[in-house]
């Protein structure tokens, strides 16, 4: 199952993250693509807006990981652009993570490889230059169930963000 939106600004942008951030629960997780600057390190800083989060949003692309408390749940935010390999994430022991209880968020997931587990929503962010500078195009896409209960309940919404 899967759902294209534009994205005409970042308005739109964090419109989109507060409509996902309601379908957060432990163990989910979502996997975000797309070229440099397409917005993925902005849509998870308006998602933890939406899910309360007051603090400072880093990226991970250093650290490769970021870890936030939330009251419902812990969220790690992954980056694995630096990955050297398709088993860095592994090596790291970043597979402790995925243990059910909290929410993953994992920028770059195609460098990680197949051993990385299927997502329950995967969004694929790129640039739609003729629109203006801060448009963008998502593909959103449900391998799971609980992914796909949350794309019908953003396509019923009237998919527009």
């Amino acid at each position: 199952m899967s759902l294209t939106l534009e994205l005409p600004d970042a308005a739109a942008t964090e419109r989109l993250a507060a409509r996902i951030a309601a379908c957060l629960e432990p163990g989910f997780v979502l996997h975000l693509s797309g070229d440099l600057g397409a917005g993925k390190t902005t849509f998870t800083r308006a998602l933890l807006r939406a899910l309360g989060y007051a603090g400072r949003v880093k990226s991970p692309t250093f650290t490769l990981l970021e870890s936030y408390e939330l009251s419902r749940f812990q969220l790690y935010h992954f980056d694995f652009y630096r990955l050297s390999s398709d088993r860095g994430w592994l090596d790291a022991g970043f597979d402790d993570y995925l243990d059910g209880r909290s929410v993953a968020v994992i920028e770059w997931p195609e460098r990680a490889g197949a051993t990385l587990p299927a997502p329950d929503l995967h969004l694929r962010l790129a640039f739609d230059p003729g629109r203006g500078e801060q448009a963008r195009v998502v593909e959103l896409r449900a391998p799971t169930p609980r992914g796909r209960a949350c794309l019908t309940t953003l396509g019923v919404a009237g998919g527009g963000c």
